[in-house]
Parts: C-alpha cells; sequence; structure tokens
C-alpha cells in the first residue's frame, strides 16, 4: 500500500494545455478567407480610432494643465483655461465623430 502510494507520488505528472482558440471578429467569420480578414481588418480599425481618440483627449487634457499652471503663475486668466477646455472638447467631439462615420463607411 505504501509503495503504491509512492510509486503514484513519484510517477512524472503530465500536463495537457492546448493553444487558445482565435475569436471571430465583431462581425462574424465571413464565408471566405477575403472576407474574414476583411472583418479582421474592420476591428483593427476600429482599435486605431479609439486609440486616436485617446491620444486626442491625452493631449487635450495636457494642455489644459499647462494653461493651469500658467493661471497659477500669472500669465493666464480662467476665460483661456475655459476656451481651452471648450475648443478642446469640441475637437474630441468633431474626431469621434469623423472616425465613427470612417468605421461606418468600411
Amino acid at each position: 500500500m505504501l509503495l503504491s502510494s509512492l510509486a503514484i507520488v513519484l510517477q512524472p505528472l503530465t500536463a495537457h494545455a492546448d493553444l487558445p482558440e482565435m475569436e471571430d471578429p465583431s462581425r462574424g467569420k465571413g464565408e471566405g478567407i477575403m472576407e474574414t480578414l476583411q472583418n479582421y481588418g474592420y476591428d483593427i480599425v476600429v482599435l486605431m480610432s479609439l486609440a486616436i481618440c485617446a491620444v486626442g483627449f491625452l493631449v487635450v487634457a495636457n494642455s489644459c494643465i499647462g494653461t493651469y499652471a500658467e493661471i497659477q503663475n500669472g500669465r493666464k486668466q480662467w476665460k483661456d483655461l475655459g476656451a481651452m477646455a471648450g475648443v478642446g472638447a469640441i475637437l474630441l467631439v468633431i474626431a469621434i465623430w469623423l472616425l465613427t462615420e470612417a468605421g461606418d463607411i468600411l
């Protein structure tokens, strides 16, 4: 009994692992390889659009922080910060709208 338990413990354990399966694109697999690749391309373009919007948001936020620092130093006024935030928000909305339209065209 002890010997059989010891043999089980000392026996090398084998692990069976499979590679994860690739997910289908958001528009579905398609009827052929070209349509499937186009659907993956659409997903890539949508992700790139999201990245562009995120970078635009960071640029606007950085500009507003810089304007706030200049307000503290007395070089700019609060209306400059409001103008910077307002124009930045409008530009972000326009960029999001244009990128959404471009995604719909695909």
